[in-house]
């Protein structure tokens, strides 16, 4: 791995010249409240600020009172209407992902015979391109799988007849391509860098025509290419709890903006894989993961609640973990009650681990999140509320799929949503998106370069 190289020039030029600058002091918060400006685009009831208008999807998480008062209610989330706990628990095997692709991209449930045209023009598009695997994929592996999904949605481009043509019927011909060709991109990436990083034997499955792209995913991942019913049920589902959510979500966000300027569809979905693989975004799970092997470490599974309130207590203190006095997989920018999302992988998760032997580490995890509740509720004075990445990493981990790809693998499910609103942009929008900014800085005279002075 290539080491970073520190010169003279850098210290000089970082440490004496950026710090100099009075630029790059703070600006009072008293100036944001002057200017009515939002931080985060953030009201001041935690709120998000207002962007756009849609009908793709709706995140409900409070009710707005008569008097304009924010208050918490039970969560839900909508795609063109329609409940996720309805999708969830109406899907067609474990095609629900595909359906709600269909939702997300046209507006309406589809028919059988649409459902059945739909399921083969997205497999007709698994295949990659001639050569592709090879020349883009299995030679030019990279440490960081979103890194190289952005790489690969790019070079995508160069195999399109047509890549910079924005007609609405083109980007949802290529916003077909890519959501039925991510799946492969990511489970390949993933292999190259295991077989270039760590010298594992490399097997490459074909994506199968007649399989959902849930058992795709799981097929192209494993060595044997097998997998049960109920693994295939619980990853379509999780795809479909992640498919969108809202359009003020920071990737959606992200898409709509650079594909406001009239750019190409992969410039705009390489901008939310950027967006996308933030910690504060699409990496939450992983830092649920990887903060709740510490607490295991320290305590085990157990189920001495005592244990589990004091590490609960510690992590709220800032003394475990990062440090940050978070606790990963609760709390919410918009879900105030519950999160549906999480509602529904609590009960798949516990199903799942019966079938994996995880019923003592499913019982802890439920403890642990009972614990988190109590606690915050007598600290904080609310309940914060389990969110999706709780359980999400937890799913993950008993189908065997590695840390390494909980992102790329809600990139596979968010594509659908970013191509639906950028999509929705171009028919009711339009116009490019240039919001403001106040300046307030001073105002400076020029001085010649023979008479500045530090």
């Amino acid at each position: 791995m290539a080491t970073r190289r520190t010169t003279y020039h850098d210290d000089y030029i970082l440490a004496r010249f950026f710090g100099q600058s009075s630029n790059y002091t703070d600006i009072p918060n008293d100036l944001f409240q002057k200017y009515n400006v939002k931080k985060g685009l953030r009201n001041d009831d935690g709120t998000g600020v207002r962007i756009g208008l849609t009908r793709v999807s709706d995140v409900v998480g409070y009710q707005v009172n008569k008097d304009g008062q924010v208050a918490p209610c039970e969560g839900d989330l909508l795609y063109r209407g329609y409940s996720i706990t309805d999708l969830i628990n109406n899907r067609q095997g474990n095609f629900g992902f595909e359906e709600t692709c269909f939702l997300l991209l046209f507006g309406f449930l589809p028919t059988k015979q649409q459902f059945k045209d739909f399921k083969t023009s997205l497999s007709d598009r698994y295949d990659l391109p001639d050569k592709f695997l090879v020349n883009e994929i299995l030679r030019s592996p990279s440490n960081s799988l979103m890194n190289r999904l952005q790489t690969l949605t790019l070079s995508l481009y160069n195999y399109d007849d047509a890549p910079d043509d924005i007609d609405v019927y083109e980007t949802m011909r290529k916003g077909l391509n890519l959501i039925a060709k991510f799946p492969s991109l990511a489970c390949y990436a993933y292999q190259a860098k295991m077989h270039d990083t760590f010298r594992k034997s490399l097997v490459i499955h074909y994506p199968i025509k007649e399989y959902s792209i849930a058992e795709n995913i799981l097929q192209l991942l494993r060595p044997s290419g097998e997998f049960t019913n109920r693994e295939a049920n619980v990853l379509d589902a999780l795809l479909l709890i992640h498919a969108d959510h809202g359009g003020g979500n920071n990737s959606a966000f992200t898409d709509v903006v650079i594909g406001s300027t009239g750019t190409d569809l992969y410039s705009a979905i390489c901008g939310s894989l950027g967006a996308l693989k933030g910690p504060k975004h699409g990496g939450a799970n992983i830092s649920v993961a990887k903060m709740m092997k510490e607490v295991v470490d320290k305590i085990g599974y157990t189920t001495d609640k005592k244990k589990v309130k004091k590490v609960v207590n510690d992590l709220l203190d800032g003394e475990m973990y990062d440090h940050s006095g978070l606790i990963y997989g609760f709390g919410h920018a918009v879900y105030t009650i519950t999160d549906p999302r999480a509602e529904i992988l609590r009960g798949m998760a516990k199903d799942l681990a019966k079938e994996k032997n995880c019923e003592e580490k499913f019982n802890f995890y439920k403890l642990f999140e009972d614990t988190v509740h109590e606690v915050t509720a007598e600290r904080k004075k609310r309940a914060l509320p389990t969110n999706v990445d709780f359980y999400s990493g937890f799913a993950y981990e008993m189908l065997g799929i590695p840390m390494d790809l909980f992102t790329p693998l809600f990139a596979i499910a968010r594509v659908v949503g970013w191509v639906a609103h950028n999509v929705e942009n171009k028919l009711y929008d339009g116009r490019i998106m240039r919001p403001a900014t106040k300046y307030v800085g001073e105002r400076q005279d020029f001085v010649d370069i023979g008479s500045r002075r530090i």
